[in-house]
C-alpha cells in the first residue's frame, strides 16, 4: 500500500507517456519526411531526363531501327500508328509482339534497340532550370532541392537525436505503461511498480530538459521548410543557383551536363589527378564537381595555364587551390593582376574563404606588404606594383597566381620578368586566362614556357600541327581549358539578336558626312552621332528594349566602345540608369556602381564601355546586353556578353546588337562573321576537352547526322 501512496496518478502517467509518444511521433515523422527528399530529387530528376530524351526520341522515325536491315517490320509498326521511336518508349514486347507479323523474336529486337536509343541519348541530354521556364516537374524538383538544402543539417541532427534516444524512451514507455490505469496498478507486482514510478521519474525528467527543445526544434523547424511556397523555393533559387545545380549533381551524376572532366584527359593522367585530395576547409561557397576536378589538377599539375571560359569560376578555383594548401601547412600566397580587378579579387578572396587578404597597392602598399610578409595569407597586387615589392628572397610562396596572364605573353616585357622573378620563390604557379588567344601558337607557347620549357620545346617542334590533337596532346600536363556549354549543361540559353535598323534622312545625311571626312571613328558611331538622339533610331530601339525589359522584371547592360555614345546614353536614360563604367573609373568606384547595380529594381541600366565593363565584373543580375555597334574582334563582344552569361545566371539571356542597315556596321559584321570562323583553333581547345567538346559538337549538328549517330552507336558501330 506505500509504494501506491508514492506512485503517481494514472491521470499523470496517461499524459506524461502520451506527451512522450506524440513528440516522438512528431520527431519521426518530421525526419521521415525529409529522409524521402533524396528519392523525391532522384525521381523527378529522371523525369524531366526522360522528357528531354523524348523530345530528341520524337524526331526518329522507326524507319531507323532497320537501318542495319535486320529485318525489322517497319511497315508492321507504323500502320499500327508507331511512327517515332518516342511511340515505341513505353510500349512494352507484349504489346508490339500481338501486332501483325511480329511475333515475340521481332517484338524482343524492337525494344532492345529502342532501349539501346534511349540510353545512348541520355548520354548528351541534358536538364536546364531557369526562371522562365517554371513547369509543375521544375518547381517539384526545385522545393525539393529548397527543402534538402535547408534541412540537410537538421535531419543529419534528427537522425542522431532518434538513434540517441528512440530506444531508451521506447523502453521507459513501456515500463511505465504500469502506471497508466488501475486495473494494471491492481495485477502489478510490487517491483512492476517500482519500475514504472523509475521510468516515470526518468521520462519527466526528459521531457523538462534539452530532450524536449531538441525535438520539439527538429519537429517545427522540417514542417516549416517543408510548408515552403514554390515563390520561396524559386527566390532562393535565383540567388543561389549555382548551389542548387551542384546539389542536384550529387543526387543524379550529372545529369545536368557536367560529366568528370578526367574522362577527358590522358587515362593515367586523369587518374592520378582525381587521386589527389583536396582540403577546402575554410571555403564559403560550395565547388561545381569540374571545379573541385579543376584544383586537383592545378594542385597536383603544380605548373598549370587554366583557360577555362569566362564565367566557369576560374577565380575560385584559384581561391579554393590557396585554401587547401593552408590547410596542409602552407601561408603565403600571391595574386598578381591587372589593377582594374584588384578590387575584385580582394573581394572574391574574402567572400569565398577565410583567408586574410592583403592589397599591395596604392599608399599603403609598404605597409600592407610588411603585414602579409608577417602574417601570412593572400597578397593581391597589380604586374606594374609587384616589381616595387620588397619580398625577401627567402619567403616561401605557396602559389603565385597570374590573372589575366596574356598580360605576359611577351618575354621580353618588363612585366614578364618581374613575375619570372617572384616565381623563382614558389613550386607552384597558376597562370589563369579565359581570353582566346585566336590562333596564335607562338603567344601560347610564350605563357607555357614560363611553366615548363620541356613542354614548350615540343611545341615549339610541332606548332604547325597547333590545331590538331597531337599538338594539344603535348600540351595537356599543363594547359586545362574547360567551355560553358561543356560542364555548365544547366545554364540558360543566350539568345542573340541583330536588331537591323534603317536611318533616317538626318542620320543618313550624319553618316555622309562622317564618310566624305573620312573619320572611321565617325563611322563607326553611325546613329549615335547625330545631333540630337530624338533622331536616333538605334537609340529608339534601345529605349524600347529597355522598356520590354523592364516589363519583364529585367535589367540591362549597355555596352559601347566610344565614350561620347556612353555619355549619350547616359542622359538619355537619366534616372533609369545607373553611373557609368569607363576605363577612367577607379575599381573601388567601379565596385560600388556594380553593386548599386545588383540592389537596383527590373529595368535599370548600366552603361558601360565595352573595353572597361566587359572584364574583370561579374554582372549575373542583369540578362539583357544590348550592344550599341559592332565590335572589330569577337573576343570583345563574348567578353563583355560573358558578364552576365555565366554561373549562377538564372534567366535566358538576351543579347541585342543595334545594327544600321547600308553603313559600316554590314561590312563590319561580316568581317566578324569571318573572324569568328577562323578563331576556331587551338586555343579554344585542350587535351583536357578535345574528347568532351567533339563528342558534343557531333551530337550538335543537323539532326539526320546526330540520329544516325546515336542508331550506329546503338548497335555497336564506332565508326
Amino acid at each position: 500500500m506505500a509504494v501506491m501512496e508514492k506512485m503517481h496518478t494514472t491521470k499523470e502517467y496517461r499524459k506524461l507517456t502520451e506527451m512522450h509518444r506524440g513528440l516522438l511521433n512528431r520527431v519521426k515523422s518530421a525526419y521521415n519526411s525529409g529522409s524521402l527528399l533524396t528519392k523525391e530529387i532522384s525521381d523527378t530528376a529522371d523525369d524531366l531526363l526522360f522528357d528531354e530524351v523524348l523530345k530528341v526520341l520524337r524526331d526518329i522515325p522507326v524507319a531507323q531501327l532497320n537501318r542495319e536491315r535486320k529485318g525489322i517490320r517497319v511497315k508492321a509498326l507504323t500502320d499500327h500508328g508507331y511512327e517515332t521511336a518516342a511511340d515505341l518508349s513505353h510500349a512494352t514486347v507484349k504489346e508490339i509482339s500481338d501486332l501483325g507479323g511480329i511475333g515475340d523474336t521481332g517484338a524482343k529486337m524492337i525494344m532492345e534497340e529502342i532501349m539501346k536509343i534511349i540510353a545512348e541519348t541520355k548520354k548528351f541530354t541534358r536538364i536546364r532550370i531557369t526562371l522562365d521556364d517554371r513547369s509543375a516537374k521544375k518547381t517539384r524538383l526545385i522545393r525539393a532541392l529548397y527543402r534538402y538544402r535547408n534541412l540537410e543539417k537538421d535531419l543529419k541532427d534528427c537522425a542522431g537525436f532518434l538513434k540517441d534516444n528512440e530506444k531508451t524512451v521506447t523502453a521507459l514507455l513501456a515500463d511505465a505503461e504500469t502506471g497508466t490505469s488501475l486495473f494494471k496498478r491492481l495485477f502489478s507486482s510490487r517491483e512492476k511498480k517500482e519500475t514504472a514510478e523509475q521510468a516515470y521519474k526518468r521520462l519527466l525528467e526528459l521531457f523538462n530538459g534539452t530532450y524536449t527543445t531538441a525535438g520539439e526544434g527538429y519537429a517545427k523547424r522540417i514542417g516549416e521548410v517543408f510548408s515552403c511556397t514554390e515563390e520561396t523555393a524559386w527566390n532562393d533559387f535565383a540567388d543561389n543557383a549555382a548551389a542548387y545545380f551542384t546539389t542536384l549533381e550529387a543526387f543524379t551524376g550529372g545529369f545536368t551536363g557536367n560529366e568528370e572532366s578526367e574522362s577527358l584527359l590522358p587515362k593515367t593522367l586523369a587518374e592520378q589527378v582525381n587521386a589527389y585530395e583536396i582540403h577546402t576547409e575554410g571555403m564559403r561557397c560550395e565547388l561545381r564537381r569540374y571545379q573541385s576536378w579543376g584544383v586537383k589538377y592545378i594542385l597536383h599539375q603544380k605548373k598549370v595555364l587554366l583557360g577555362d571560359e569566362m564565367g566557369l569560376g576560374k577565380t575560385v578555383q584559384a581561391i579554393a587551390a590557396m585554401v587547401s594548401l593552408r590547410n596542409e601547412g602552407n601561408s603565403h600566397f600571391l595574386v598578381i593582376c591587372p589593377a582594374s580587378v584588384t578590387a575584385n579579387w580582394c573581394r572574391e578572396v574574402t567572400a569565398k574563404s577565410d583567408l586574410n587578404v592583403f592589397r599591395l597597392h596604392g599608399s599603403h602598399r609598404d605597409e600592407m606588404t610588411e603585414r602579409w610578409i608577417r602574417e601570412g595569407g593572400c597578397a593581391v597586387t597589380t604586374y606594374e606594383t609587384a616589381s616595387a615589392l620588397n619580398i625577401p628572397e627567402t619567403l616561401q610562396i605557396a602559389l603565385v597566381t597570374a590573372d589575366e596572364a596574356h598580360y605576359i605573353k611577351n618575354p621580353e616585357a618588363q612585366r614578364t620578368k618581374t613575375v619570372l622573378k617572384i616565381c623563382k620563390q614558389t613550386e607552384r604557379i597558376l597562370l589563369m586566362t579565359g581570353t582566346a588567344m585566336e590562333n596564335r601558337a607562338d603567344e601560347m607557347i610564350a605563357l607555357i614556357r614560363i611553366l615548363s620549357e620541356p613542354v614548350s620545346d615540343r611545341l615549339e617542334e610541332i606548332k604547325y600541327l597547333s590545331a590538331q590533337k597531337q599538338f594539344r596532346r603535348e600540351a595537356a600536363s599543363v594547359y586545362l581549358r574547360r567551355k560553358r556549354d561543356e560542364v555548365l549543361g544547366e545554364l540558360p540559353d543566350l539568345i542573340e539578336n541583330s536588331e537591323w535598323l534603317q536611318l533616317n534622312e538626318a542620320e543618313e545625311e550624319k553618316y555622309a558626312e562622317s564618310v566624305f571626312s573620312g573619320t572611321y571613328n565617325d563611322v563607326r558611331r553611325v546613329s549615335w552621332n547625330v545631333d540630337h538622339m530624338r533622331d536616333s533610331t538605334k537609340a529608339a530601339r534601345m529605349m524600347e528594349l529597355i522598356y520590354e525589359a523592364e516589363a519583364e522584371g529585367r535589367k540591362v547592360i549597355v555596352f559601347s566602345f566610344f565614350l561620347d555614345t556612353i555619355r549619350r546614353v547616359t542622359e538619355l536614360l537619366g534616372n533609369h540608369c545607373v553611373n557609368p563604367i569607363t576605363g577612367s573609373v577607379p575599381a573601388a568606384e567601379r565596385q560600388q556602381i556594380i553593386d548599386e547595380f545588383e540592389m537596383s529594381p527590373p529595368g535599370t541600366v548600366l552603361p558601360a564601355q565595352i573595353i572597361s565593363g566587359g572584364t574583370g565584373v561579374n554582372i549575373q543580375s542583369a540578362n539583357v546586353v544590348i550592344i550599341c555597334e559592332p565590335q572589330l574582334k569577337p573576343s570583345t563582344e563574348t567578353q563583355a556578353i560573358s558578364r552576365a552569361y555565366r554561373m549562377g545566371q538564372t534567366r535566358n539571356v538576351l543579347v541585342y546588337r543595334l545594327l544600321a542597315e547600308d553603313t559600316a556596321d554590314e561590312r563590319i559584321m561580316e568581317i566578324l562573321e569571318e573572324k569568328k570562323r577562323l578563331f576556331h583553333a587551338f586555343a579554344e581547345q585542350s587535351e583536357a576537352a578535345a574528347r568532351k567538346r567533339n563528342a558534343y559538337e557531333r551530337n550538335r549538328t543537323e539532326k539526320r547526322r546526330q540520329y544516325e549517330q546515336i542508331y550506329r552507336k546503338s548497335n555497336g558501330d564506332q565508326k
